[in-house]
């Protein structure tokens, strides 16, 4: 029988319980601080629009962003095309049919889409915590 190499991508690691438990303990306390002075919780998608993230970072930062594929093509018969598509994809660019999704860099951006998207309901200045991965 083969054996199956097991492992985690490179640049992650695992929290094991004991860690998680310290972690959630000082997130608890600086959540709390954060609410005694009328800050309030907001979490984001993991992932945005591609073109939401693109050119917000420089073009160095484009190059850090991960992008997600869609899950089909809109014309699979297309072969060839959707190949050549695929290789801008792989050189930096953005070809909608292959990506429009990637995933966030930081908390800035995603905030900031959220202001525009929900600023006729806050109440300003808005005052948030976001304790996120990113």
């Amino acid at each position: 029988m083969a054996k199956i190499e097991v492992g985690i991508p490179q640049g992650t690691r695992d929290f094991g319980p004991e860690v998680v438990r310290k972690r959630n303990f000082i997130f608890n306390i600086i959540k709390n601080v954060f609410e005694l002075y009328g800050f309030q919780p907001l979490e984001t998608p993991a992932m945005e629009n591609l073109e939401t993230l693109l050119g917000k970072y420089g073009e160095e930062g484009d190059k850090l962003i991960f992008k997600i594929l869609n899950n089909g093509l809109e014309h699979p018969s297309k072969a060839d095309e959707a190949r050549k598509d695929f290789e801008k994809v792989l050189q930096g660019k953005n070809v909608k049919t292959i990506t429009e999704r990637a995933l966030k860099y930081d908390l800035t951006i995603p905030f900031a889409r959220y202001v525009a998207m929900n600023h006729g309901q806050l109440v300003y200045p808005f005052k948030r915590y976001q304790i996120q991965p990113v």
